[in-house]
């Protein structure tokens, strides 16, 4: 795996508003907010199948209502697409949680 072109990088990471993005550290980070526990969990749980079907573990933080997601493909020592592609999967996901909950 390879890590992100540092010339197509900053293109790619404008696609994705929600997330920061540490160039030093090759990572990028967002805070997902739910309405109780549950929720939260349920994304996690969505999330963990879509993880399993990449081969591509986040390393996130849960407390309650809160997900800290952070991003970063070791192999590659960096950004990755696969980092990119989880990314958007998951504001996916919560647009469509968001949108049911609407």
């Amino acid at each position: 795996m390879s890590p992100l072109d540092p010339t197509s990088a900053p293109a790619l990471l404008t696609t994705l508003p929600l997330w920061r993005a540490d160039h030093a550290a090759g990572k990028i980070t967002r805070t997902f907010r739910f309405d109780d526990l549950a929720q939260a969990f349920g994304f996690m749980a969505e999330m963990a199948t879509v993880s399993e079907r990449m081969n591509h573990h986040p390393e996130w933080f849960n407390v309650y209502n809160r997900l800290d997601v952070t991003l970063t493909t070791h192999d590659a020592g960096g950004l990755s697409t696969l980092d990119i592609d989880w990314a958007r999967l998951a504001d996916q996901a919560f647009a469509r949680r968001s949108a049911a909950a609407a």
